[in-house]
């Protein structure tokens, strides 16, 4: 009971334990039926048991019920398991299905397996009573999948892995320089050309050294419909990332006319095979508007998420402060400078947006030049975004590089594969705090939630993004989720013993974490540059 992550609320033990046997049943009530489904999967092909389905609730004595009650929240869930069996109740299907991860942490590792293991196993649940419900609504992870592609089958794997801490916001990045993931039918030459590059720097943008091969992929719209209702199973939503104004050299390389033309050649582009900050941006032209309209209209027809992500960050003003076109739009519309033209680029879509019933969400960079009202912000350059935007009455999802992404290096030592930021270990992330101290009761309203961040650029497949996330997305999902202390409060050591079970759970799963000793052999990455800063983070 104590070994559970995230920390339940509350949780009070009994004295006994329900046995799951052949003649255990699961009754799903109505508005579980979904959940039901699920959970009689996943324990079925771990246990090898049949759990039948029940008719009614007293069929799961000694087996499992799940169950709304209108007297509980939508994600908060109670959960019994007494002589009666285990019963799971909460005010929404969403609830009973967070309430159901916590009933497989609680059958064991091996529940987490794929088949049975076989011989005389028991599978017990403690006697006890749980109430729970998360601190926030958004508990974020955000994959970038442009910089180094990740199958579809690895997606829905981070789903299940996700699913299993709790998380509910799968922040899906699919546009940058260096690749274009998602199927466009009004523009195939997004993928056609956008979704691959001819070689791929290894390393830090300084590193010397390539892979001479060609790297891409995409996921057409089926494969989204799937990964997207794959999510809804599982009661995460999913956020898509298309990126404007900045960030879109794989756009331009496949329709060139979306680039600043006056200003350079933008058919000698292809689409970026290094890192960094690109002064390639998209042109503040009407065709460029009507164009990512387009766009969006597809975006919009498979993702049904209130939030749609439009980037907005890191764009260079260099090319429009030399564009007479740029030039003249700023004139025509009577702006200030060239960040006013971003402000009103970003404003255009929120616009758009909201006539559609969505709203838009971008980096913290959208705060510049002022940001249209109903626009919410990812803060990620540090608190200060977060907080000006909470005090200007926005909402807000806390995801400073400086806590929260987990590209950054895990250990000061120079074992570390591709060393990239500040040091940031486990104990580090399970002091995160995502709300700033500086707001009021009022303002701190619109902290949304957080999100951990995973970008990939030094991340080239799979395990490498297991060796990143892990563990410390476990210690990112219980600050998203249980109530806890100060940072400073925390029993840090209490939850690294609960990992010790936890570890168990993650190599069921086969997940490539990092062990607490440090990297394996197969782990490191001798001789590649990376981009280590030394001393503690600046908190700005």
């Amino acid at each position: 009971m104590t070994e559970l992550i995230p920390a339940p609320r509350r949780a009070v033990a009994g004295s006994g334990e329900v046995r799951l046997t052949r003649h255990s049943e699961l009754y799903a009530d109505t508005g579980t039926e979904g959940v039901g489904h699920w959970l009689s999967a996943a324990l079925r092909q771990a246990t090898g048991l049949p759990l039948s389905e029940g008719r009614e609730l007293d069929d799961a004595e000694g087996g499992i019920g799940l169950q709304l009650d209108p007297g509980l929240g939508p994600e908060e869930y109670r959960l019994v398991s007494d002589g009666f069996g285990v019963l799971i109740e909460s005010g929404s299907a969403a609830g009973v299905f967070w309430g159901a991860q916590t009933l497989r942490q609680l059958l064991g590792p091996d529940a987490y397996r794929r088949a049975p293991l076989g011989g005389d196993r028991v599978w017990a649940v403690p006697y006890l009573t749980i109430e729970d419900a998360p601190r926030f609504r958004w508990r974020g992870l955000m994959l970038d999948v442009a910089r180094h592609f990740m199958p579809k089958e690895g997606v829905l794997r981070y789903l299940d892995l996700m699913a299993a801490h709790k998380l509910n916001v799968f922040h899906f990045h699919l546009t940058d320089d260096q690749g274009w993931r998602i199927e466009i039918k009004r523009h195939p030459r997004l993928t056609g050309i956008g979704s691959w590059r001819a070689r791929t720097k290894t390393g830090h943008r300084a590193s010397p050294l390539w892979e001479d091969k060609p790297h891409g992929g995409h996921y057409t719209q089926d494969d989204i419909r799937e990964i997207v209702a794959y999510a809804a199973e599982r009661h995460i939503t999913v956020v898509p990332e298309i990126d404007v104004p900045g960030h879109s050299q794989a756009a331009i390389a496949a329709y060139p006319e979306l680039g600043n033309t006056d200003v350079i050649d933008t058919t000698a582009l292809s689409v970026w095979d290094t890192w960094g900050i690109n002064p390639n941006v998209l042109a503040p032209t009407d065709n460029t508007l009507r164009f990512y309209e387009g766009v969006f209209e597809e975006v919009l027809e498979l993702f049904p998420s209130e939030f749609v992500h439009i980037g907005g960050d890191e764009c260079p003003k260099d090319q429009w402060r030399r564009s007479a076109t740029a030039q003249a739009r700023i004139r025509e519309l009577g702006l200030a400078d060239e960040d006013e033209l971003q402000s009103w680029f970003i404003g255009h879509f929120d616009t758009w947006l909201a006539e559609r019933g969505r709203r838009l969400i971008g980096w913290d960079e959208i705060l510049e030049g002022g940001l249209a009202e109903g626009a919410a912000v990812s803060s990620w350059r540090g608190y200060a975004g977060g907080i000006a935007a909470a005090r200007a009455g926005h909402d807000v999802v806390m995801c400073p590089e400086q806590q929260v992404y987990l590209d950054h290096r895990q250990d000061p030592g120079p074992e570390e594969p591709v060393p990239i930021g500040w040091v940031r270990t486990l104990e580090d992330v399970y002091r995160f705090e995502p709300v700033p101290p500086e707001l009021t009761p009022e303002e701190a309203r619109h902290v949304l939630g957080t999100q951990a961040n995973l970008w990939t650029e030094v991340m080239e497949d799979q395990a490498r993004v297991d060796y990143q996330a892990f563990p410390r997305l476990a210690a990112f999902s219980e600050v998203a989720w249980s109530a806890l202390p100060a940072p400073a409060e925390r029993d840090f050591a209490g939850f690294e013993r609960r990992m010790t079970a936890h570890y168990r759970r993650l190599d069921a799963l086969g997940v490539a974490y990092r062990p607490p000793a440090g990297p394996l052999p197969w782990q490191r990455r001798p001789g590649v540059l990376g981009r280590p800063e030394e001393g503690p983070p600046p908190r700005r």
